[in-house]
């Protein structure tokens, strides 16, 4: 990658491709109205990915209407490819944010027959190999339905089998899935798929993984998930680990309190920086297969990621909505704030 695709993706081959839901969170303020912020997981990985200086394509299609075009022009502002340019009929997703005192959020979604579902596992596929340069796929959150199992999963298995690398980011929205059992079983599928999976202390608890604490459960994760090489668990205020299968695991934490603003995309922001400084190590290697890297890599190169992982998150935390980061800027706090390791 040269110096100029580090600031510009639009002229970066594609690295990633990401699927899932792109939505509209309505924000409660103080006086009772609603702020809608354009959103979603998977969506704010895509973004965070490319402010990232990783070439970085979005997989599902977008709605015609008014949030749909605002969706879709963010992104393209951002430097991200759209894989199905044209709108779809379909309306787009809502979620209902309201943050706690704490500033963390919690949802209600509205996504009956809206644009981010209107998917296909042969159009995702069909995506992903016009894609010559592509090294990873991601998807999670909502895209976890077990009303949309026959979607994602069989994608995941067809990607896997060819070589790229699955990423898989747990991030439960228990609340609103139906048939919770079943979403359950659905993530746990979608995880035994996974190079790299990425799940916070929350999820475990959703995915109901014994043990005694969160690391005790990520580590269990992680041995109940033997084609996973690299598990990331998020601690929100409390830190991030990164375990890896050949034993070498590490911890970050800020070293002093953030002026968090909200909590909204911190952990997307936290996997993109994750996934972006990975691939930049891959690349100075010279290594061709990124999943063959992630399955070597050291604990110095583990550290190193962790550390931009958090910086990402940490810059986010302090804007209202999702703000990603770019590379520069996580670069620079990373520096300049040295978290607390061990």
């Amino acid at each position: 990658m040269t110096s100029a695709q580090h600031t510009s993706t639009a002229t970066s081959p594609i690295q990633a491709a990401i699927a899932g839901e792109a939505l509209i969170d309505l924000i409660r303020r103080a006086d009772g109205s609603y702020l809608p912020c354009l959103g979603g997981a998977l969506y704010n990985l895509c973004r965070a990915l490319a402010r990232q200086g990783v070439g970085t394509q979005y997989l599902n299609p977008l709605s015609r209407d008014r949030f749909g075009r605002e969706l879709a022009a963010q992104l393209v502002a951002d430097g991200v490819v759209l894989a199905q340019p044209e709108p779809v009929q379909q309306v787009t997703s809502l979620a209902v944010v309201n943050l706690d005192a704490h500033g963390h959020p919690d949802y209600a979604f509205y996504r009956e027959g809206v644009a981010d579902r209107a998917v296909s596992e042969a159009g995702l596929g069909g995506s992903c190999a016009a894609l010559p340069a592509l090294q990873l796929v991601c998807t999670g959150a909502l895209a976890l339905d077990a009303r949309d199992t026959a979607i994602y999963l069989p994608w995941l298995a067809a990607q896997r089998a060819v070589g790229r690398c699955v990423v898989v980011d747990a991030n439960l929205r228990p609340s609103v899935m139906p048939d919770l059992p079943a979403y359950r079983t659905t993530v746990h599928a979608a995880l035994a798929h996974a190079h790299i999976i990425k799940a916070s202390d929350e999820d475990l608890e959703h995915l109901a993984v014994p043990g005694v604490d969160a690391l005790a459960r990520a580590r269990h994760l992680l041995a109940a998930n033997p084609q996973a090489h690299l598990l990331a668990l998020t601690l929100g205020a409390e830190g991030a680990w990164l375990l890896h299968r050949g034993g070498a695991q590490c911890f970050a934490k800020e070293a002093q309190p953030l002026q968090v603003v909200d909590t909204v995309g911190a952990g997307d922001s936290f996997l993109a920086g994750l996934l972006a400084h990975l691939l930049r190590q891959s690349q100075a290697a010279g290594v061709a297969s990124f999943a063959q890297f992630v399955d070597g890599l050291t604990a110095d190169a583990s550290r190193q990621a962790l550390r931009h992982a958090l910086a990402s998150a940490s810059l986010c935390v302090m804007e209202q909505g999702c703000v990603p980061p770019g590379w520069e800027a996580t670069t620079q706090r990373a520096r300049s704030n040295p978290p607390s390791e061990r």
